[in-house]
């Protein structure tokens, strides 16, 4: 690494690293990889629930679509407070509990985990910390495999969080479409990389902006969530993700006011109404740029060949946006008032 990336935030050092975490995780989780999707294709449970906060609850909301989408299975957010604040344990026999979490150390995450194995679920846990109380909770563990993570706002571990349970899909599925996708998705993250300059200039034009709106839908629906958050932890930034179904009713008064959006855009078969969506804003007047896959789309970034792995290469432009959108508006990424690495809540 040059003097000058060395002197950079964190966050864009630890963005870059990326396509090296997953080209890691990919060969390093193989054998677990294997073995789990062994257990669950004797008898797949009858539905999913997952466990998670922040960060990684955004990567369960792209996982959610995943699996029903890939395996027809249907997938709930579960509330971490009800085991740990109102004392009521789950009836989850039989089905299947992931729960993500880079520290591994939020007490309501491990405690709702252990809940749900003693309820007789098959409990797996994506994790950064291999020794951590979450890892030791679960039945299974796909490591994330991220390395040490610095920066407060998490990046690599948002995408391993990600890439992590998608060739246990393709397993699952036999997807051939899919681990192809999966075999050049590092290649195309080093392709979305060299769009920095891109990424920057994009950022600039919202250097005094007060508010920004994410709009999104289906597989990148999660992304845009994780992209809301991001603006607020780096920049201040007063942020929301909505659908681009759900802006469309009462949401839609805000760009009478002049506050800007950002569409997330796609290639899978969202990707129409999407599109109708934002040209249908566009015209009533929205102040409305668009990144992702889609032809035309203002930071157009690399497709990977496959609508499960299209939201990675999205995130990670995301997060050089965002990174230097900090940057412009005088914040320091890595820093943000208030807040720590890791958050433990009950």
């Amino acid at each position: 690494m040059t003097e000058s990336r060395k002197s950079e935030p964190l966050m864009l050092q630890e963005t870059r690293e990326i396509p090296a975490v997953l080209r890691r995780q990919r060969g390093q989780n193989a054998a677990v990889t294997r073995a789990l999707a062994e257990r669950l294709r004797g008898k797949l449970p009858p539905y999913a629930i997952t466990v998670a906060r922040g960060s990684s609850d955004h990567a369960c909301t792209v996982l959610k679509y995943a699996l029903e989408v890939g395996l027809g299975l249907p997938v709930g957010s579960m509330g971490p407070s009800v085991q740990t604040l109102y004392g009521r344990e789950l009836r989850l026999d039989g089905a299947l509990v992931i729960a993500v979490s880079q520290s591994g150390a939020s007490p309501d995450v491990v405690e709702t985990v252990q809940a749900a194995r003693r309820s007789g679920a098959v409990t797996v846990a994506l994790v950064n910390v291999e020794g951590s109380e979450l890892a030791g909770a679960a039945e299974w563990v796909l490591p994330m495999q991220a390395g040490p993570e610095k920066a407060v706002a998490a990046t690599k571990s948002y995408l391993a969080s990600l890439h992590a349970p998608l060739p246990l899909l393709a397993e699952l599925t036999g997807d051939a479409e899919l681990r192809s996708a999966l075999d050049r998705l590092p290649e195309v993250c080093e392709e979305t990389l060299a769009l920095e300059d891109q990424a920057r200039e994009l950022a600039e034009r919202y250097r005094f902006a007060e508010s920004l709106m994410v709009l999104s839908r289906g597989l990148n629906f999660g992304v845009g969530r994780e992209a809301a958050l991001k603006l607020k932890e780096t920049s201040g930034l007063h942020a929301e993700a909505y659908s681009a179904a759900e802006f469309s009713h009462g949401p839609k008064r805000l760009i009478a006011e002049g506050v800007p959006l950002l569409g997330l855009t796609s290639r899978d078969a969202a990707a129409e109404a999407t599109a109708q969506a934002y040209a249908e804003l566009q015209g009533a007047g929205a102040d409305l740029k668009t990144l992702g896959p889609a032809q035309g789309s203002d930071l157009r970034v690399p497709g990977t060949g496959h609508p499960f792995t299209d939201p990675l290469p999205t995130a990670l432009a995301f997060y050089l946006f965002a990174a230097h959108l900090a940057l412009q508006r005088g914040e320091d990424p890595d820093r943000p008032p208030l807040l720590s690495k890791v958050t433990q809540t009950r």
